[in-house]
């Protein structure tokens, strides 16, 4: 009989996080494929693990693969670490997972922990919709690319990002969302220095960048998505919110057309968005 493949979840920070039955699979497991097994050796020395280890990372999977299934097929049973986390949540491990069930090899996931969901279910926004985006594009015109085209989603948006680019990058959200979308940070889950900050995108625009010590470490970003809305503008506070839009930026012609006509300054502030961002 084959083997079973397990992809077992590991600590993104706190070692109490270690499941009882992830402790046994690693123990009885014939191998386990981890990402960095310089990385992994760390905590299977913390929990008294010596299976024997083989490395399969964003690389090698390709060639790694054909390995495993063999091992697979000779009755060795294989489990799947990442560095941190769920395995295959923008970690390697999807190559593995589809081509053991094109060969009839039985995959048994062993939860634990998850930095998205984490983030989420501390993030104080809507979880009945969610939509995760994983890493958006280092370069800010791909960025902002994807940005737009997720402007209008109404679920709650996660994604996660690089310390080193956490400052452009909620540039970008503010300039997509506008500075008044809430937003939720989530840094270093469950480790020593643990924040999470539940604001609006143009508050913790500025909170991260005047703080050298929130551009550190592993984050999430937990987005609100567009919320609905039935009211609409008349065609004189239309024409009053783009006159002003010609001569200042969103947030200001928003908040003057606010006083001047008394329409919803939220419902201004998304209309001005939407007109700025047809006309670029």
């Amino acid at each position: 009989m084959s083997g079973t493949l397990h992809i077992v979840a590991t600590p993104i920070g706190n070692l109490g996080d270690m499941s009882e039955r992830a402790i046994a699979v690693l123990r009885d497991a014939s191998v386990i494929a981890v990402e960095d097994t310089r990385h992994s050796r760390k905590l299977l020395l913390q929990f008294g693990i010596s299976t024997p280890m083989l490395a399969l990372h964003d690389f090698n999977e390709g060639e790694r693969v054909a390995q495993i299934l063999a091992r697979l097929h000779n009755g060795d049973d294989v489990a799947l670490i990442s560095d941190a986390g769920t395995p295959l949540i923008s970690d390697p491990g999807y190559q593995l997972v589809r081509q053991a069930h094109a060969n009839g090899i039985k995959v048994v996931p062993v939860p634990g922990a998850c930095a998205l969901v984490a983030a989420l279910s501390a993030a104080g926004l809507a979880t009945d919709r969610f939509t995760f985006e994983g890493f958006l594009p280092a370069k800010t015109a791909g960025r902002l690319a994807v940005l737009d085209a997720l402007r209008n989603e109404a679920r709650t948006m996660l994604f996660y990002e690089a310390p080193h680019r956490i400052v452009e990058c909620l540039v970008d959200i503010q300039q997509s969302f506008g500075s008044e979308r809430e937003i939720t940070f989530a840094r270093e889950l469950t480790k020593t220095f643990e924040t999470i900050l539940h604001t609006t995108v143009g508050a913790l625009l500025e909170t991260v960048r005047n703080d050298m010590n929130q551009q550190k470490g592993e984050i999430v970003l937990v987005i609100a998505g567009k919320a609905a809305t039935t009211d609409t503008l008349d065609v004189q506070t239309l024409h009053t919110l783009q006159v002003l839009l010609d001569e200042m930026p969103v947030k200001q012609a928003a908040a003057l057309a606010a006083r001047i006509t008394g329409a919803k300054k939220n419902l201004l502030y998304d209309t001005a968005l939407e007109l700025k961002h047809k006309k670029d």
